[in-house]
């Protein structure tokens, strides 16, 4: 039996400019032509719009067999069949067309070759011998690289080997010393060192209409909403963004295409000098407390401290077990002259930069650190690791004084101070940033939560403005999110990139300024 409102509704006027019935939303908002809502149900009850980290998922009718085997396929060969088309590939489409789009299953070795390849093995040995000729290999024994010849004797046997032995030792000496000598270099890329009175960019200007000298936080800040700037110079994706401290006057940004670039942040807003010395992505950068200095950390296992004024490079570090430095912090207090390194292989390096020796180690974590916090009028410091725990150490003391690791917890690969001294807030890997205690007991804030950002799979920057009233986060999609500290909405939303925006760093003197970077490269300066 049909529904008399909506038989009235049908037969309406196309004319009528009344109704004499009341519509139901679902029909006020029901479009007119198109397809139907995917989220919307003939009961009214909308459907959940994520069903995984990332978004909605759908499901195929792929088999778990299948699926494994393209997945392999891919890993090995670089292409899989495209199951939404048949006979389509993606990946590397020139090897799918030498391999005929055989799978790894298909390409299976036959039994005959598969023998055959294995009759090219070495014996394993006697289990007698433990060196020398005839010792034992066991389940190691390598395979023989090519045939040898009846007529091969021992002089040939050294000709073929100990050269190219020597190159390769060769090789590897002269990459380390590459890297260990003054390849560092630097260049000015502004339109002029020096100002009309003799003095560089370490200046912090006094012609302009704010004060940067005074102390930051000391003004009420708002939500930007427009952009006003680009920097385009980096070539491949930022990893790193820093105002100069306390001033913010220049920007410090550290890209995966091996530079370090500063820029000017008022006047000109130009290219002011780039730093050349790593060889392979910087992971991190952070200032001296005094600004003078900067230290960089890169995929090179190497840790570089940088003159900012000269360019020259001051010092290099590398930790006892040569792993890639995650990130580096610097001691806030200017006569310390300490840092400490969050490394890949779960520990916290801390050096000495008048001497270049490490000082201390903290080694609690399981799996690689992500951040470091200072707290407690830098007496203390708080950690996080992808082991999806929190510690809590003092100061020059190797022994955690708080654990946390609870069953609900994700890892928190970013981390942001807030200027009252008492909070930490953590971006966390389910799309929430969460906030912990930096005093005594160090616990979890559950009133504070901060969502509607979409991070999973990006180590997403989180800032909070100086006058700790705003907290700002990038997103996935493109987006800026700032959320009111006090109520934890969200307040605004803006749309930054095309792609993830990874970094974002809050001007520490400008009531709504703002710097926001991403995958592609470039620099963004909001208002």
């Amino acid at each position: 039996m049909q529904d008399p409102m909506r038989l009235q509704l049908m037969l309406a006027k196309p004319t009528d400019t009344a109704l004499t019935y009341n519509v139901p939303y679902a029909d006020l908002a029901r479009p007119s032509q198109g397809p139907a809502n995917p989220y919307q149900v003939a009961t009214g009850n909308p459907l959940k719009r994520k069903n995984a980290l990332t978004g909605d998922a759908e499901e195929t009718s792929i088999s778990d067999a299948t699926f494994t085997a393209q997945h392999r396929t891919f890993q090995s060969l670089g292409y899989a069949r495209d199951p939404t088309v048949e006979g389509a590939y993606v990946g590397d489409l020139a090897m799918a067309e030498a391999s005929g789009g055989r799978d790894i299953v298909q390409a299976r070795y036959s039994k005959e070759k598969s023998a055959e390849y294995r009759k090219k093995r070495l014996k394993k040995g006697d289990v007698s011998i433990v060196d020398g000729e005839g010792a034992y290999l066991g389940p190691w024994a390598p395979y023989k690289e090519k045939e040898e010849s009846p007529s091969s004797g021992e002089e040939d046997v050294v000709e073929a080997v100990v050269p190219a032995k020597s190159t390769a030792v060769t090789k590897l000496v002269s990459d380390y010393q590459d890297d260990r000598t003054n390849s560092e270099t630097t260049e000015f890329n502004g339109t002029a060192q020096y100002d009309y009175q003799g003095r560089t960019y370490m200046h912090v200007p006094q012609d302009l209409d704010i004060d940067l000298r005074k102390e930051p936080g000391s003004q009420k800040n708002y939500i930007p909403k427009k952009l006003i700037h680009t920097w385009k110079s980096h070539t491949k994706a930022i990893n790193a963004v820093r105002f100069y401290p306390n001033s913010g006057h220049l920007l410090l940004s550290a890209s995966a295409d091996t530079k370090v670039k500063i820029w000017d942040v008022y006047h000109n807003r130009e290219l002011l000098r780039t730093y050349s010395g790593h060889t392979k992505s910087v992971t991190d950068t952070t200032f001296s407390p005094t600004g003078t200095h900067f230290l960089t950390g890169s995929y090179d296992r190497f840790l570089k401290l940088w003159d900012t004024e000269t360019g020259a490079c001051t010092s290099r570090f590398q930790t006892p077990s040569k792993a890639v430095p995650h990130v580096l912090r610097f001691h806030p207090s200017t006569d310390t002259h300490a840092f400490l390194v969050g490394t890949s292989d779960k520990k916290i390096v801390q050096f000495d930069t008048r001497s270049g020796e490490m000082t201390q180690e903290y080694d609690h974590h399981l799996q690689a650190v992500n951040t470091i916090t200072f707290c407690d009028d830098n007496r203390r410091f708080i950690t996080t690791s992808d082991d999806k725990s929190l510690r809590a150490w003092e100061y020059d003391i190797p022994v955690p004084i708080k654990y946390i690791a609870e069953p609900y917890m994700y890892s928190m690969v970013r981390a942001a101070a807030h200027p009252n001294g008492k909070s930490v807030a953590f971006q966390s890997g389910d799309n929430q940033i969460v906030v912990y205690a930096s005093t005594d007991r160090f616990r979890q804030n559950r009133k504070k939560s901060f969502r509607g950002q979409n991070n999973a799979g990006y180590a997403i920057d989180v800032d909070i403005s100086p006058d700790g009233q705003f907290v700002v986060s990038g997103d996935s999609g493109g987006y800026v999110c700032f959320w009111d500290w006090k109520t934890c909405k969200m307040w605004h939303k803006i749309k930054a990139d095309e792609g993830p925006v990874v970094r974002v760093a809050w001007h520490p003197q400008e009531s709504s300024k703002l710097v926001t970077a991403g995958l592609e490269g470039t620099i963004k300066f909001w208002d």
